[in-house]
């Protein structure tokens, strides 16, 4: 992706494509020449400095789909607690990796996204700002629109921060890595990093974030496909699964309901309900599709007791559509597919609220934050 095209950021995200192949991916080297790309893509002004402190308004328009986030630093004081709300467990490997990259970069150069209840006068702030000119604006190759406003009057950031002093916590909905490793890097530095004027530390204590109105975002499902039947035939299978699920065959391609799922499995889809009795039996957790999914089928009939360690599984997001899931089947590599219906935004809040950690790759939200629309330097 990144060959012959000295400016793309994969030059700095993933490093590693710019040394030979035997290189480990964690090693000193790889995150020295992260560092040496970014430093050159400032020095040539493909990336340039702000003068100042500044919001920015960033929004996404993929298809008939319309989100605008603010661009903003997230307090790791708020994150460490409980303000910032955190849906799922992170690996020590990817948070390491995610911490040495901060550190040699000096900067922050990955968004997390999070989300917000939305609130009316941030919405009418924002929907008069956009109307202006964006300050940067394009079309990306896969048909994703990139728009940007710079929010530098003192006036017009002073409204936003008083807006948020009333926001009473944040959810992160995807980038759970990069905020634990900015905090991280942000407690390895409290105590070393100057006072300033204000009388807080320097920029490792705020994390770079896109943050949006909840009723914006846009979660797509995160489909499972399987790599065997675990021993059984597809007609065991199905007799395994009526126990679980009220079953009718044909289709849809796409659930269209919450505790809807659709099962592929012998070149043909399937339709599938969960039981009333076991939706009713579980706890607002335990009521996700896949909570009830992993608990109802992938343990007791797959034999997968751990999606995020077992080789048997593989997770497919929503943003390829059923035909990938067919592909997957028909090509020999996995034995059947689930299709789910997306995970709901309010259940995610309300789930986070609690202190509950979902199952992983539970949500997929499209469109992605692009990197490299904005960097956050912590130096």
């Amino acid at each position: 992706m990144a060959s012959g095209n000295p400016l793309s950021f994969l030059h700095v995200s993933k490093p590693e494509i710019d040394l030979p192949p035997a290189v480990d991916l964690y090693a000193p080297e790889v995150y020295a020449k992260g560092k040496e790309n970014f430093q050159r893509l400032i020095a040539q002004g493909a990336l340039r400095p702000d003068p100042a402190p500044r919001f920015y308004l960033y929004r996404q328009i993929m298809g008939a789909h319309c989100q605008v986030g603010l661009v903003a630093g997230a307090s790791c004081e708020d994150y460490l607690l409980g303000v910032i709300k955190k849906h799922e467990l992170t690996r020590p490997d990817k948070e390491d990796d995610r911490v040495r990259h901060i550190d040699a970069l000096q900067s922050q150069t990955g968004p997390v996204f999070l989300v917000y209840r939305a609130c009316p006068g941030l919405d009418q702030f924002v929907a008069r700002r956009t109307v202006e000119p964006p300050e940067t604006d394009f079309t990306a190759l896969d048909g994703v629109r990139h728009s940007a406003w710079v929010i530098s009057e003192a006036s017009e950031i002073a409204l936003i921060q008083n807006e948020f002093a009333r926001v009473p916590r944040l959810y992160i909905a995807d980038g759970h890595h990069r905020s634990a490793a900015a905090t991280r890097v942000y407690q390895e530095r409290r105590g070393l990093s100057p006072v300033r004027n204000d009388g807080r530390i320097g920029g490792s204590d705020y994390f770079l974030s896109v943050i949006f109105p909840h009723n914006q975002v846009q979660i797509l499902p995160y489909n499972r496909v399987l790599k065997d039947l675990n021993g059984l035939s597809p007609g065991e299978l199905i007799q395994r699964l009526e126990k679980v699920f009220l079953i009718e065959a044909g289709g849809p391609f796409a659930p269209d309901a919450k505790h809807k799922l659709a099962l592929f499995v012998e070149d043909r889809w399937r339709a599938l309900r969960f039981r009333p009795e076991l939706i009713e039996a579980a706890d607002s957790l335990g009521q996700l599709d896949v909570s009830l999914l992993q608990t109802n089928v992938l343990q007791p009939i797959f034999g997968i007791t751990d999606p995020r360690t077992s080789k048997r599984i593989n997770f497919v997001g929503g943003i390829r559509g059923p035909e990938e899931l067919e592909r997957l089947v028909r090509g020999g590599d996995y034995a059947c597919a689930f299709a789910l219906f997306p995970t709901g935004i309010e259940d995610l809040m309300a789930i986070a609220d609690a202190g509950g950690i979902m199952p992983p790759k539970s949500t997929w939200f499209e469109p992605k934050l692009r990197d490299a629309m904005f960097c956050r330097s912590i130096g």
